[in-house]
């Protein structure tokens, strides 16, 4: 029955039956109390043989959608009933109650708490009690007074392990938080389902002032690991909050350098996400040690290299104790990363160190010169010739030449920068039609290879006057016939 089929029923006095469901099981007054239309549900409420509490297909009563919708009026007509369940839970567990916390609903909550026969403490499928809500949503009303009951428990956690001070903690609402804190019997530790305490939780979303309560209170550990062995310090250096590492690292009790499960420490993590102000923070202590690799062999260095960030990989080499040529778990070193990403300043910066070796080849056998070739940085490729130790025809395991692979991804600049420096001559093989090129003889014999033999009515490569490949060579082949075999027709 729709709404204005009902006016008209009860304003002419028709027969009808007040607890008549759709085909949504809503009966009449459901339909009143869920679209705020209290006139009606007033109307409908005197009627004798109303049956109040009848829930839809989702379990929700007529209490239930006026305690979510703020509908004061109704919810106190509909408690004045003898015959409406107060408590009654909808299928996803939440009471009236947790669906005015929920929402943030102060006058709802109220006249709710009013009721001694109110459970406070009623959770929903997500564990998430009134309380819970009223930290989460940062409701300093709802929070004062669900804490005036005596049957609330403030430690109740949800079914991920937060409870309401690590919510409050973590949403940074400080009024909440310190609600809570005025309580003898919260528990200031309480550590998640990953271990997270509610100062990680701060730590972790950048709640500085949260931060500076907690770590004045007694009876709250600054240096808890979660279950991954991340502390607060670590979860507030990775994403750059520097007022709660300044806060952290002024406590003795907090270890500036513990490494997690994966074996990446603070300093580590301030490294790789670029965060300049924690990583200086951090290397004025003396027990920070800038070299500590994680269990891939990346150290901070290496790590604000592969990132690009520059600006700390050159406050990290003005340390002594850094190592910039450390290699990881597959052979790959700053120096391999910065020539494929083309990041010239750090690869000028390495290679003006003695303790960077230039040519070092991952385990796929390919080297800075290799990684510079193949994507097309000619800039570098140049700065990587420069040093004479540097073989312009290292090959990777597929026995590719330099030559060859800046060739088939058409980096024609760094072709000819190669042949300058293998001195290109028209003795080179032919060894693939899209290559057009292969080692080059000279410098095979320079290092110490004997050249390849020329393969027999293979032609030259036709050079222009500067030594280099013509660009008609450079291209794809045609897919006309004049570049196809002719093979003999079977008879």
């Amino acid at each position: 029955m729709g709404m204005k089929a009902s006016r008209k029923c009860f304003w002419n006095g028709w027969d009808v039956t007040p607890n008549t469901q759709d085909e949504f099981c809503q009966t009449p007054l459901l339909w009143a109390a869920s679209r705020g239309h209290e006139n009606i549900a007033k109307m409908l409420l005197k009627r004798r043989d109303l049956a109040p509490d009848i829930p839809d297909r989702s379990g929700r009563t007529p209490l239930s959608w006026a305690a979510e919708l703020a509908r004061e009026d109704t919810i106190k007509m509909l408690l004045k009933r003898g015959d409406v369940s107060p408590n009654a839970p909808d299928k996803d567990g939440l009471t009236p109650l947790v669906w005015a916390a929920s929402k943030g609903f102060e006058g709802g909550v109220r006249i709710l708490l009013e009721r001694e026969d109110i459970n406070p403490n009623t959770a929903d499928k997500d564990g998430l009690t009134p309380l819970c809500w009223a930290a989460r949503k940062g409701s300093m009303a709802n929070m004062e007074r669900l804490l005036k009951r005596r049957d609330v428990n403030p430690n109740i956690a949800d079914k991920s392990g937060r409870t309401p001070l690590s919510w409050a903690a973590g949403g940074g609402n400080q009024g909440t938080l310190m609600t809570l804190l005025k309580r003898g019997d919260v528990t200031l530790d309480t550590g998640d389902k990953v271990g997270q305490t509610p100062l990680a939780w701060a730590a972790k979303n950048g709640q500085a002032g949260s931060a500076s309560m907690l770590l004045g209170r007694e009876g709250v550990p600054p240096d808890t690991a979660d279950v991954h062995g991340r502390t607060p310090l670590s979860w507030a250096a990775e994403r750059g909050y520097w007022d709660i590492v300044w806060m952290l690292l002024r406590r003795r009790d907090v270890t500036a350098d513990t490494a997690d499960k994966n074996g990446r420490t603070p300093l580590l993590w301030a490294a790789r996400m670029g965060r300049r102000d924690v990583v200086k923070m951090l290397l004025e202590r003396d027990d920070v040690t800038p070299s500590t690799a994680d269990k891939d062999g990346r150290t901070p260095f290496f790590w604000a290299v592969k990132d690009g960030h520059e600006g700390i990989a050159k406050m990290l080499l003005e340390r002594e104790n850094v190592t910039p040529d450390t290699a990881d778990e597959h052979g790959r070193t700053p120096l391999s990363w910065a020539a494929e990403h083309g990041d010239k300043g750090v690869v000028r910066m390495l290679l003006e160190r003695e303790d960077v070796t230039p040519d070092t080849a991952d385990k796929e056998r390919r080297t800075p010169l290799f990684w510079a070739a193949r994507m097309g940085h000619e800039d570098i490729v140049k700065m990587l010739l420069e040093r004479e130790e540097i073989n312009p025809n290292t090959t990777d395991k597929g026995i590719q030449a330099l030559l060859r692979i800046a060739t088939t991804f058409r980096h024609t600049g760094v072709v000819k920068i190669l042949q300058e420096r293998c001195r290109v001559t028209q003795n080179m093989v032919i060894t693939d039609p899209v290559a057009q090129t292969s080692h080059c003889p000279t410098s095979e014999k320079q290092h110490g290879r004997a050249p390849k033999r020329r393969v027999e009515n293979q032609g030259s490569v036709p050079q222009s006057a500067s030594g280099s490949i013509p660009g008609d060579l450079l291209a794809k082949p045609s897919n006309s016939s004049q570049h196809r075999s002719k093979m003999p027709r079977k008879s």
